[in-house]
């Protein structure tokens, strides 16, 4: 069965199925998305927890192995795995399997970027959808971000002018993890009183020295020394990485795309136009990284920021999430 995030917590509220498959491009909607699985999971006593991370190497024995094993903690057991890719690979035939016998104690909750069209049509794909949900999470368009901020706001109590909402949607060019943390800043600064647009731009601009937006348009542009340094300054102020991340994942996307319209004969212009991206600095940014970066580094770039996401979440312990972060600006920079 199939259901959006916003049906996702009347279905909740129904019934616990035996898993749940969260796919799509932004990892705000999806980490919200399986929180609200989890808080239902919690709530009926599955409380004991256990999450693979999985990569191209990945043994999927040890998941079905999992779901099969008695718990020594607790009678109810919920499992996550997270995907690397919109492609299961080798977990396939453990996911059908789970779906064909799922196991009473057992949820499991797999989540990752958004599912290629092919696996649709597997029979594991069809299988689960017989016990279980698929939550497919689909990006904003640039076009209803205003619109998404303002509802976010108002969900979180904070008043918006319309002035303040065109001048953040501008300025935070449809990244919903870097607005979900600018909100949250706004409301600790304005509290119940409406925050106009020179508090709005105050909020994001003072935020640091340097913030993630000028950092990904200076690796963009090739500037590899001051990208580093703007990393560091980052790094000494306590930035969250993933809001970092973020914002290069979204540039990087936009970069992705780029090269790929103008492969078909189209022209920069007309890309920006059709896909809102209005500021300067950026598109100028993007013009200068599409003649230098190929699909081979743009793909070593997609790894990296994957990396940054596992080593941000305590995943990967081996790699600093700095150091990960680092490296990818490097590639970008390039």
């Amino acid at each position: 069965m199939k259901v959006t995030p916003e049906q996702l917590p009347d279905q909740l509220a129904k019934r616990l199925d035996a898993g749940y498959l969260v796919t799509g491009d932004e990892p705000l909607l999806v980490q919200e998305a399986c929180d609200r699985i989890r808080e239902r999971a919690v709530a009926e006593g599955y409380e004991e927890r256990t999450v693979f991370q999985t990569d191209p190497q990945f043994d999927w024995q040890q998941v079905h192995d999992e779901t099969q094993a008695l718990s020594l903690f607790a009678s109810r057991r919920r499992i996550e795995v997270r995907l690397h890719s919109g492609k299961p690979g080798k977990g396939r035939e453990v996911l059908e399997a789970f779906a064909k016998a799922p196991p009473e104690d057992v949820i499991l909750i797999v989540s990752g970027p958004r599912l290629d069209s092919g696996e649709t049509s597997k029979a594991w794909f069809r299988n689960w959808q017989k016990v279980g949900l698929h939550v497919p999470v689909w990006p904003v368009d640039p076009a209803d971000f205003p619109r998404w901020l303002s509802r976010r706001a108002e969900t979180m109590g904070l008043k918006l002018t319309r002035n303040a909402v065109a001048q953040l949607s501008e300025r935070l060019e449809g990244n919903l993890l870097a607005a979900h943390q600018e909100l949250e800043r706004l409301r600790v600064v304005a509290g119940d009183e409406p925050v106009d647009d020179a508090v709005a731009i105050g909020g994001v601009e003072d935020s640091s020295r340097y913030n993630a937006f000028e950092l990904s348009a200076e690796a963009l542009s090739g500037n590899r020394v001051h990208a580093l340094q703007m990393l560091r300054r980052l790094e000494e102020e306590g930035t969250n990485t993933l809001a970092i991340l973020g914002v290069l994942q979204r540039d990087l996307k936009h970069l992705a795309n780029l090269q790929h319209s103008l492969r078909q004969g189209s022209n920069a212009a007309t890309w920006f136009k059709h896909n809102g991206v209005r500021q300067p600095p950026l598109r100028k940014a993007l013009e200068k990284a599409s003649r230098r970066h190929n699909s081979q580094s743009i793909s070593r770039a997609w790894e990296q920021a994957r990396q940054v996401d596992r080593a941000s979440k305590g995943q990967d312990p081996a790699m600093p999430p700095w150091s990960a972060l680092a490296a990818l600006v490097e590639t970008l920079s390039a």
